[in-house]
């Protein structure tokens, strides 16, 4: 964990989930709405908002820094792991436990995707600790096993709060099978269904009810369009094949994925009432887990490897049982799982300091700073044919961005996109429409004091308006500047105030 928040500290705002959650959060603590996320000051309900909470929260104690965000994510990743140690402990053994830890601790799972600042993290975990909560409380002897249960009825109500109906729908497809298959269906009685429920109500149900009587199309797009079209539609983003996910798992979990197949063929488990029978059902239940969530992910067309990442505990729980058959019996095998974890620790290491240099164009740290000391709080900011998601964080803006585009041409093109996030923000607050732009608005702008305007180097758009002036030239971004007489509207320099963002 001390790791892992010292990675978290060595690279800039990754583009674009980094920027985008990152400003969302930040937006909400400044801004003082609690209730919308908002995107540019637009409404944002791609995702529902527990990620921005504490990303809110974390900034309030901590900062306005990307550290502060990561937090979030990382405090996630650590939960994760505890869980899936103390619940392997007790349903197999601490051996398999202690690898199981060290296997996902030193992931790039633990260590890279337990830093990114996006709701993967949050909804995995949760995902996780419901499944091995309603395990645990039908496995367990313990008197209160009820709490157990409970205790899953709530992670069932934040993994909503993170990211949607996957936060209940993917527990419900690994416990009901395993259940059926272990031979344990009739337990789910034991549980305490009329509380649980209504403690997944009370904590999952009020957001979802504000938001729909202030906004009358959010339940439409929050669970149509968002859920159930991104589910089923092949016009999204990150088109991928079938076996992406294994790929995924593969580079997530190496090499331990290896040791997981080696479980797999190693087994001699018999479903019987012996006294090993704790560490049966966790067999099968870590079986059933993978390859029923692997199938849920690898059926829509868009994929990115967060999706995954609920299945990488059990991949290291079998991982664990796997060594533990074919390695410990050698002489060498915990000198080699040592060797292995610091392989992993180089690896992830060498990503996080590698990452800053090679996005260093796409990324608008360097002129959001300069741009943060320049300009006063009260200044306009336009973008065009682009939108700069870590610049609002970075320069700490109080106001939203200008974004100049063929608003016309996107609405009838409806690609899936930056461009898309900002229009839909307008169907919901239609006055936000004031933030969105054509081409047009340049040419006035350019004649009038204190506006500026940040495009990509390769962008050419000044090259045939008049009254900007280049101010800033930096890595992948240039910053233009009016060129009417804004200085004589200035303060003196003793009194210029800057965005909170300047860093002299």
């Amino acid at each position: 964990m001390v790791l892992l928040l010292v990675l978290a500290t060595l690279r800039p705002l990754a583009l674009p989930d980094e920027g985008r959650y990152g400003e969302i959060g930040r937006w909400m603590l400044i801004s003082g709405d609690w209730l919308t996320p908002r995107l540019n000051g637009m409404p944002f309900f791609h995702k529902p908002p527990l990620l921005h909470w504490l990303q809110a929260i974390s900034i309030n104690i901590f900062g306005f820094h990307p550290w502060s965000l990561r937090v979030v994510p990382a405090l996630h990743a650590a939960l994760m792991l505890s869980m899936m140690y103390a619940v392997t402990l007790q349903m197999s053994n601490r051996q398999t436990a202690i690898r199981a830890v060290w296997m996902l601790g030193t992931s790039l799972t633990f260590l890279i995707g337990g830093q990114y600042i996006n709701h993967d993290m949050l909804v995995a975990t949760w995902i996780s600790i419901a499944i091995w909560c309603f395990a645990f409380s039908l496995s367990s002897n313990l008197k209160h096993r009820s709490n157990w249960a409970r205790l899953g009825f709530v992670a069932c109500a934040l993994g909503i709060l993170s990211k949607g109906l996957i936060g209940v729908v993917l527990p419900g497809m690994v416990i009901f099978p395993w259940l059926i298959f272990t031979k344990q269906f009739k337990k789910i009685i034991q549980w305490p269904w009329f509380s649980g429920i209504l403690i997944f109500l009370i904590i999952a149900l009020p957001w979802f009810i504000l938001s729909q009587q202030k906004f009358s199309n959010f339940f439409d797009y929050m669970f149509i369009k968002q859920q159930f079209s991104r589910y089923t539609a092949s016009d999204f983003n990150n088109r991928q094949e079938w076996w992406f996910y294994l790929q995924a798992s593969m580079v997530l979990m190496f090499p331990w994925l290896l040791f997981s197949l080696a479980s797999f063929k190693l087994s001699r488990f018999k479903l019987d009432n012996s006294t090993e029978q704790k560490t049966q059902h966790l067999y099968v239940l870590c079986w059933i887990w993978v390859v029923a969530i692997t199938l849920f992910f690898s059926i829509p067309n868009s994929k990115l490897y967060g999706y995954i990442l609920p299945v990488m505990p059990p991949l290291a729980v079998l991982a664990s049982m796997g060594w533990g058959r074919a390695m410990t019996h050698l002489r060498w095998s915990k000198k080699l799982l040592i060797v292995l974890c610091l392989l992993n620790i180089a690896i992830a290491i060498g990503i996080v300091t590698q990452v800053g240099p090679t996005t260093q164009a796409s990324r608008s740290e360097d002129v959001a700073k300069i741009w943060a000391c320049a300009a006063q709080p009260t200044d306009t900011l336009y973008v065009n044919q682009n939108y700069p998601y870590d610049l609002p964080f970075y320069a700490q803006t109080q106001h939203p961005i200008v974004v100049v585009d063929d608003w016309g041409r996107i609405k009838k093109e409806n690609t899936d996109g930056w461009e898309l996030e900002l229009l839909d923000g307008a169907l919901f607050e239609p006055q936000t429409q004031q933030y969105l732009k054509t081409r047009e608005s340049l040419v006035l702008a350019g004649v009038q004091a204190n506006n500026w305007l940040i495009i990509k180097n390769t962008n050419s758009i000044v090259d045939s308006l008049e009254g900007w002036k280049l101010f800033h030239q930096g890595y992948g971004w240039r910053i233009f500047k009016s060129s009417s007489a804004t200085d004589s509207k200035r303060p003196p320099s003793t009194q210029h105030i800057g965005l909170s963002g300047c860093n002299h």
